[in-house]
Order: C-alpha cells, then structure tokens, then sequence
C-alpha cells in the first residue's frame, strides 16, 4: 500500500472512529477522491476488520472498542493540542506520573525536552517511547492487557501504593458534574483512583467530546481534580460548575494557556 492510500485510510479510520457512521459521499468529497476511491479503500478495511460495511459507507464494528489502536484514531489532533498543553506545565527536575491513556501519550514528544525527569507510567508503549536522555520511566507491573499495551491489577496498585509526592496526569472515558470522572473499565478506574490519592496535584485531560459522554466505573470525585487541560472551553455551565470548585480550566486561547512558560505552548492551536 502506498503512502497516500494508507494516509486516506488512516484518514477514514478516524472518521468512522469519531463518528460511528460515514458515507462514502461525504468522505470522498471531504478528501477530494472519487467515490471508487473511498468504497475500495472502505473494503479493505472491512476485510482487516476495522470497520463494518453498511449500505451507502461504513460504521464501527466493535462500538465498546477501547483498545490502544482504536482509542488512538479518535479526535486525533484535539489529544495532540492537549497533550503540548500538558507538557506545558511540566518542568525539569519533576516526577509525574502518565496513565496509559492516548491523551496522555500525546504529552511525550514535548517531554523529552524535559531534563532530570522521573515518570510512573502502567504503559509498555509509553515507557518505551520515553526512552530518551533526561528520562526516567518507572514502571508499574501487573497483569498485562495487550490490547491497551498497560499494566492493571493487584501488583501495579501494590507498586503504586509505595509512591507519593508526584504530579498525576490522567484522562477519562466520561464526565458527569454529579457522578465526578469515571473510566469505561473497573480496572483503569481502580488503579487511577490510587494515582489521585498519592499525587501532590491532579491534572485531568480531556477533549471536548468527553464533557458529553457518561461512563460507568467511577474514579474519583471532582474535589480531587486541580486542573482540567482541554482542545476548547467546555459549555459556559461546565465553565460555572469548574469554576465553583477552583479548579483551572487549560485550553487554546486561554488566559492560562497565553501565560504558560512553556515556550512550546501557543494559543491558538
């Protein structure tokens, strides 16, 4: 497969990813390709088994798909504004810890600009994208979820119990202003519960589609979370209810985001 079939596909992926349901009409005119174009390219995934084929376009197979490879196709760019945001906050000298999330992925690139930093992560691919000098990565052990490439279980909480004093990054599968921050997994939720408890400070990052999505493993309640880093301002009544509880708001354009010292941070993004 070519490059520009294979950046199409990436392309196509995302779409139905972020929408459930596509057209091969609008995806050929949003990509500027005929129609043949999007309906074999659609086939080809329908036989890798990426997405299901519908009359008229494609929808997802499997719509509780949480695995690494479909988490990281979803609102792509949004996670890579929140993720230089992020980093923005982190200086040298520090230890952090980083959930396994694709958010939180997106942080590592500005990371590796960081000198004298120690990381927890519970993520196989995470530790080994930090493989740069400056970077320490401790990781978490446990049983090993290869679909998430991440360590869960009685042996990463055990390992993370012994850990304090850290500044804690972590996402969320959904949000509720009642029901606080909760994970599509009783087992994520489990072990970033423990991450909250044991961090100085909690930074929660989340793009914009999160603020309308409920989930059912609860982690924590909102009281815990300092700072909330997103691609654009939630709803003004989330801005209300966050702004009650003190907790900052990060995003593009933002007064926080402008007076960052991060000099990689721009708003706008």
């Amino acid at each position: 497969m070519n490059g520009p079939s294979r950046q199409r596909r990436e392309e196509i992926l995302t779409e139905v990813f972020e929408k459930r349901h596509v057209t091969a009409k609008d995806l050929a005119a949003r990509m500027n390709v005929s129609e043949a174009t999007v309906r074999r390219d659609l086939k080809s995934l329908a036989e890798e088994g990426q997405l299901e084929l519908v009359y008229g376009g494609a929808t997802l197979r499997r719509p509780s798909d949480y695995s690494i490879r479909s988490k990281a196709m979803r609102n792509v760019e949004a996670k890579r504004v929140i993720g230089q945001l992020a980093a923005g906050l982190v200086g040298d000298d520090e230890q952090i810890f980083l959930d396994s999330g694709t958010t939180c992925f997106e942080m590592t690139p500005f990371l590796k600009r960081r000198r004298n930093l120690s990381i927890i992560v519970n993520s196989a691919r995470l530790a080994l994208e930090l493989d740069a000098p400056g970077l320490s990565a401790i990781m978490l052990g446990g049983q090993y979820r290869a679909d998430r490439m991440d360590c869960v279980g009685p042996l990463a909480i055990a390992t993370l119990s012994q850990l304090r004093g850290y500044l804690c990054f972590i996402g969320a599968d959904g949000l509720d202003m009642e029901f606080g921050l909760a994970a599509a997994d009783i087992e994520s939720a489990n072990l970033h519960r423990l991450a909250v408890r044991n961090a100085r400070q909690v930074v929660l990052l989340v793009d914009h589609t999160k603020f309308h999505t409920l989930s059912l493993f609860k982690i924590v309640d909102w009281d815990q979370i300092h700072r909330v880093v997103s691609d654009a301002p939630p709803s003004p009544q989330w801005q209300q209810f966050l702004a009650q509880r003190n907790i900052d708001i990060l995003h593009p354009g933002s007064e926080t985001a402008e007076n960052s010292p991060a000099s990689e941070v721009k708003a706008g993004l």
